[in-house]
Parts: structure tokens; C-alpha cells; sequence
């Protein structure tokens, strides 16, 4: 019989306990608070998730000494809040005096203490309270998982630690967690809690540090791994998005949670390029049919008004005839006249038949022609789109999902109020792009550039989100303009305004973590 492979599921602690053994209590505060430089986040959807894994380190102290030392890993469901398992701060919850909690951020210049404020030892999960810090939280995945489908592991393994830890301080020193690649191997329930089987390569220390989907978005939490005798495969096991998510409940701990399926942001833009090349396809075809259609009415037409030339033609050219033979008639009764000495009347016969035939003469110059002609032909078109200065009023923007890739935002409706010239909302001031108009927002208290674009002619408001690291939006800060641009007039405050964000795109990745797209209608009155 195969010998069960032994599971282990706790911080990693004693390797380093020496390393405290005569720190003082005071010392390792200081350190806690102490100024450090994290390597800044890419842009893609596991570095933006990055962002919110922390470090959670316990120290254990009695009579000023350090008598124990562990630590594990962590994520912030709020900016605030830091979810981890229970057996890594399970101490600092049964003696809050003598076991101190550090949250190390994965970037950013310090670290800060923070308090158990809810712990299930049950299911392993426990929430986290840390005060002065603004983590940025990450999304859960509440939507199906499919087996065999890739996950990543972001934490801090304690053998990495090992290998590379110079001092204590190093475990305190803000730096970007380490990330390992698997699969989902399937749900599985130990010791009555469900969790999730991966093939992400974890150790002591990822101990509740997030199993992410390729979107970087929660799906689990590491809890433990098996450890195979004779060669056998080892496996990672993560607390079930189902225990976390009713925990969180429970928890009284709000969370942002995405359902729909992970797509690739370059795959969602060259679908939106394909649907943009079709419509434009389907624009050309059915100009060039509404073109065809009115060259056949045009011919049709003219086919008509020919025929009815021809018939008035005939009709003209009879009443010019029938004229000139009373013309010449009354020219000849006239003569006739003439010769019988009726004077009188011969000269109003021939004044009459000259009358007649310079009235063929007239009407036969007067003929219709051969070929008519129409007026210029009619183009019909689709209808004329708004001037993209005037202003639309006070529109609802509601989320299209199909053309959307969402990570972790909220995808409630957003009310746009377009005034003229690119102004919202009576102080916004977007600047024009083409047929659009742009915005780029750099906010003071969020790890997030948005690029926000409104198209007057369809009504679509898309917003471009890209989750950068500290450093890199330090560095925007500094460059951009801190104060949103105010809604003017001028021209050359608009040109200034529309280079300006030039330049920040510029910086920009070439593509963002999330894309909304919405449709704007008319609001109610």
C-alpha cells in the first residue's frame, strides 16, 4: 500500500528563530516602520495583483525577548483588511499581548502592525485590521473553475527566504512576492473544509497568499502542501473561494467579486478592431447597394421619361403639321380672296395663315427632346452625427459585458453629463482625440491611471484601466498635471491639455489591465 503523503500547512518559523533570539521588542518595531524600496509592478493582470500581497509576520515576545518568530503570506481584500489563514497569526490571536502582527507590503517605503479581527480556525482563514496603510485590494473570481485550467501562487516561501535573507530585516523589507505556475487538479474537502488541488509550486510560507485565475483574480487561498515519499508529486491545497467568500460574509467584510470569464485584453481589442473592420465593411457594402439601387431607379426613370419624350414628341409634331397645312390653306384662300376683290377678307385669311404656319414653325422649335433630363440624383445616407462640440445633456452609461474585459472593477451604471466643447459635468474637461474625446486622470489615492474616452456620434463611454505599481505612479504624479483640468474654452489651453495626455499615454503600457465599454442613453427627466 502507497504510504499517505504528509501535509503541512504551517508559517515558516523555526529556520529563522535564531536570527531574533536577542532582539528587543522595541528594535523590531522600529524596523517594522522602517523605510524601504519595493520593485515596481508591470502591468500585467499577476504583477497588478501583486500589488495587494503583503507578508504577514508574527513575533513572538516574553520579557522583552524574542522567543518565536513566523510568517506567511497575505492579500487585501480592502485597502485595509488582509486575508491569510489562521494558522499563520493563530498565536497573535489566543496572546494580542505578547505575539506582534507585521503586514509587509509587497512595494511601497514601509511596513505597518495590524490586529486579528476575525479568525476561523475551522476553515484557516482569518481577516486582518491595519491602520494608516491603503493596500490595493484584489477581485475575486466567483464564476466556474474548469479542471486543467492554469493558476499562479503569489506569496513568500520561506526556502526562498533562506536562500537569499542576509538578516532579519530582510523579512520586513517590502518585496515583490514570488509568483509559481500550475494547474486546477480539482476540488477536493480535507478535514471538512473544500479546497482546491493545484500543481503551483508552494511552500512554507505561502501560507495565505493567493491562488490566482490567469486574470490574477482570487480563487483560493493557499493553506498547505503534500509532501510525497520516494519521488511522489507533490500538490498544493487552497481554501475554496466558497469558504473564503462565507467567511468574508460572516466577516462582516465587504469584497469586490467578478463572475464573468477571463479574457485576453488583446484578444477583447482585436475583436473590437474586427467588429469595427466589419461594420465598416457592411457600411461600404450597403453604400455601394444603396449606390446600385439608385442607378437602377435611375435608369428606370429615365427609360419612363423617354417613352413620354417620344409620345409628346409625336403629339407636338402632328399640332405643328396640322398648323402649317391650315397656314398654307388660309394663305391660298387668301389669294383666292384676292382675286374675287374681296380685299378685306382675303387679307385676314392670309394674316391668319401666316399666324398658323410661324406657329408651327414655333411649335416645331419648341419639340421635346430625345433625351431627358433629371435632376441630380438623390445619395441617401446613414443619418448625420452630432456635432462633437455640441452638448447631449445628462446621459446613463450601462456596461456592455460582451465588449468589455473586466478584472476587478465594479460595473455599475455611470451618469455622464456631456456639456459642449468636451466638457462634463460641468468641470471635467476632456480634450478631442479624433472623433473622440479623451481624459487621463492620475488620482492622489489610487494605484490606477484610467483613460476615459466618450464618442457624441455613437454614445459610448470607454474607460482604459491600467494597474500600475507605486513607483511608476509616483513618477506619473510627479510629471502630471496634479489638478484635473477645469472645462475652458481656449483653444490653446485645449491643444496644451490634449499634449499633455499624449505624453502620459506614452508612458502608458502598450496595453491596459481592464477595458469597460458602456452605451449611453438619454436620461430620464
Amino acid at each position: 500500500m502507497t504510504e499517505r503523503p504528509s501535509v503541512h500547512r504551517t508559517p515558516r518559523s523555526h529556520s529563522v528563530r535564531r536570527i531574533f533570539a536577542r532582539t528587543s521588542r522595541h528594535l523590531l518595531l522600529a524596523i517594522l516602520a522602517a523605510f524601504a524600496l519595493a520593485t515596481p509592478a508591470g502591468a500585467d493582470d499577476i504583477s497588478a495583483t501583486a500589488r495587494g500581497v503583503v507578508r504577514v509576520v508574527t513575533i513572538a515576545m516574553v520579557d522583552n525577548e524574542v522567543v518565536g518568530f513566523g510568517h506567511g503570506s497575505g492579500f487585501a481584500v480592502a485597502p485595509n483588511r488582509i486575508v491569510t489563514n489562521a494558522h499563520v497569526v493563530e498565536l497573535a490571536a489566543r496572546y494580542p499581548r505578547n505575539v506582534v502582527v507585521g503586514i509587509v507590503p509587497s512595494e511601497g517605503d514601509k511596513s505597518y502592525q495590524g490586529k486579528v479581527i476575525a479568525i476561523d480556525a475551522v476553515h484557516d482563514l482569518a481577516l486582518i485590521e491595519i491602520t494608516g496603510a491603503s493596500v490595493p485590494p484584489v477581485a475575486l473570481y466567483s464564476g466556474p473553475l474548469d479542471e486543467g485550467g492554469p493558476v499562479t501562487a503569489l506569496g513568500y516561501p520561506g526556502n526562498v527566504d533562506l536562500a537569499t535573507a542576509r538578516s532579519a530585516a530582510d523579512y520586513i523589507h517590502p518585496l515583490t512576492p514570488i509568483r509559481s505556475e500550475g494547474v486546477f487538479s480539482g476540488r477536493r474537502a480535507m478535514s471538512g473544509t473544500q479546497v482546491l488541488l493545484h500543481t503551483a509550486g508552494i511552500a512554507r510560507g505561502n501560507s495565505g497568499g493567493p491562488l490566482l485565475d490567469p486574470c490574477g483574480r482570487v480563487i483560493g487561498v493557499n493553506s498547505a502542501i503534500t509532501r510525497g515519499e520516494d519521488g511522489d508529486s507533490s500538490f498544493g491545497f487552497a481554501i475554496a473561494d466558497s469558504e473564503l467568500t462565507a467567511f468574508l460574509a460572516a466577516a462582516k467584510q465587504p469584497y469586490t467579486a467578478v463572475g464573468l470569464p477571463c479574457t485576453s485584453i488583446a484578444e477583447r481589442i482585436k475583436q473590437d478592431s474586427d467588429a469595427d473592420a466589419q461594420t465598416s465593411a457592411k457600411a461600404a457594402a450597403a453604400k455601394q447597394d444603396a449606390a446600385a439601387r439608385a442607378a437602377a431607379a435611375r435608369e428606370i426613370a429615365l427609360a419612363k421619361a423617354r417613352a413620354e419624350i417620344e409620345k409628346n414628341r409625336d403629339d407636338v409634331m402632328a399640332l405643328a403639321t396640322l398648323m402649317l397645312v391650315l397656314g398654307s390653306l388660309a394663305v391660298s384662300g387668301g389669294g383666292f380672296l384676292e382675286l374675287r376683290d374681296e380685299r378685306r377678307w382675303a387679307i385676314v385669311a392670309a394674316g391668319a395663315g401666316v399666324l398658323l404656319m410661324g406657329g408651327a414653325v414655333a411649335v416645331y422649335l419648341n419639340r421635346p427632346l430625345q433625351e431627358p433630363v433629371l435632376p441630380p440624383a438623390i445619395v441617401t445616407s446613414a443619418p448625420q452625427p452630432i456635432a462633437p462640440a455640441a452638448a447631449l445633456g445628462k446621459l446613463v452609461c450601462t456596461i456592455v459585458p460582451e465588449r468589455s474585459r473586466i478584472v476587478s472593477s465594479t460595473t455599475g451604471d455611470v451618469t455622464l453629463d456631456w456639456g459642449a466643447g468636451g466638457c462634463a459635468s460641468g468641470h471635467d474637461q476632456f480634450a478631442e482625440s479624433g472623433p473622440e474625446w479623451e481624459r487621463v486622470l492620475i488620482p492622489e489615492n489610487e494605484q490606477t491611471v484610467s483613460v476615459t474616452r466618450f464618442d457624441p456620434a455613437t454614445k459610448t463611454y470607454t474607460a482604459l484601466r491600467y494597474f500600475l505599481g507605486a513607483a511608476q505612479m509616483d513618477t506619473l504624479r510627479k510629471g502630471a498635471q496634479q489638478k484635473p483640468a477645469a472645462c475652458t474654452a481656449n483653444p490653446a489651453q485645449l491643444t496644451a491639455l490634449a499634449a499633455r495626455q499624449s505624453t502620459i499615454r506614452a508612458t502608458l503600457p502598450p496595453y491596459p489591465n481592464e477595458k469597460l465599454v458602456y452605451a449611453c442613453t438619454a436620461a430620464s427627466k
